[in-house]
């Protein structure tokens, strides 16, 4: 672990410099698919043959050195990559799980395709034929805010597979466009990604995911999200996070809640206000939306047999803001 810890911690030196006056690190060409970024782990390529084009999965796949015959796999955020992971998964390597933690298809090492039909359930049966291709046929699917809308599907698509769904601060626990956020075209999404800055990005954070109160900790997954934007593939990644938001935003998972039938632990850090599009929504809509304590509890009542745990004071990454905590939590969901 020591070791691995360590490699992670080069690879981010070698993507940040000193900080300038106002705490804002300048920014480094990372490549749109994090071409000069090392991973902690080997990065495997598992070849996806999606809508008439031949693309690549990055993952990683951790084994156990005493392993307890389970599976997990963890599925990223919107705005994160595998790497943030890695302390998480190092917990559940030492308890015998084996770990498996892809990129989906547009985001970080992954394939970026420019005509591509995002979906969820898109992602979701990626991400099974990667796992029958590793030859696990039961997994449990730890699934954070965007991968929580993957995961819930998953559980959905394919319930003999899934051994059990554990749901961290996920994404589509509400229907922004029902609720009164305005729906906006790929090209507002565009113009809107286009823009995007370590700056941007720590703002939204910031007010969204970790209450007001940022700790140095959280910039390094800011910074590598930042810096695929920058130089020569920022189009490229501009392009696939407007896809990608415009799939997370008209897909939503909430109605069909009622009909997840694997055993469901949601892990809900209650200051969390995340939601999406809530920029663009009136105020009086605005005050209404990402309300996890409460859409945690909803959720809850809506999946059969499922089981609450709440992470009070902590916002939309417990994993990085309180790993302690979140591990207390995942080993109870576990």
């Amino acid at each position: 672990m020591r070791r691995t810890l360590i490699a992670l911690a080069l690879a981010l030196l070698c993507i940040t410099t000193p900080l300038l006056a106002d705490d804002t690190p300048t920014i480094k060409e990372l490549g749109p698919r994090l071409e000069r970024v090392d991973y902690p782990y080997p990065v495997t390529m598992f070849p996806v043959q999606n809508q008439g084009q031949s693309l690549e999965m990055a993952y990683m796949d951790l084994k156990p050195e005493k392993p307890n015959g389970r599976t997990v796999v963890l599925l990223h955020g919107k705005n994160f990559c595998g790497p943030y992971w890695q302390a998480t998964a190092e917990h559940l390597r030492v308890a015998g799980f084996r770990v498996v933690i892809p990129d989906q298809i547009g985001f970080c090492k992954s394939s970026k395709p420019r005509g591509y039909q995002y979906g969820i359930a898109q992602l979701a049966a990626n991400t099974h034929a990667l796992l029958a291709s590793l030859g696990v046929d039961k997994v449990t699917v730890v699934a954070h805010s965007m991968g929580g809308m993957i995961g819930a599907r998953y559980a959905l698509m394919f319930p003999q597979g899934v051994e059990k769904l554990v749901l961290v601060d996920p994404l589509g626990l509400e229907d922004w466009k029902a609720k009164g956020v305005p729906w906006r075209s790929v090209d507002a999404w565009y113009a809107s990604e286009m823009k995007t800055s370590y700056a941007t990005i720590r703002a939204y954070q910031l007010k969204s995911y970790y209450d007001g109160k940022w700790k140095s900790d959280y910039g390094r997954w800011a910074v590598m999200q930042a810096g695929m934007y920058e130089g020569s593939g920022r189009e490229t990644v501009a392009w696939a996070g407007a896809l990608t938001y415009d799939m997370i935003f008209s897909q939503p998972v909430v109605y069909e809640f009622p009909d997840i039938r694997v055993p469901t632990v949601l892990i809900i850090g209650q200051a969390d206000k995340t939601a999406i599009g809530k920029d663009a929504a009136p105020s009086s809509v605005q005050e209404k939306l990402g309300d996890y304590a409460t859409l945690g509890k909803e959720a809850a009542a809506k999946i059969p047999g499922a089981k609450l745990i709440p992470l009070d004071g902590l916002g939309h990454a417990p994993m990085i803001e309180a790993p302690e905590r979140f591990y207390k939590a995942l080993d109870e969901a576990l």
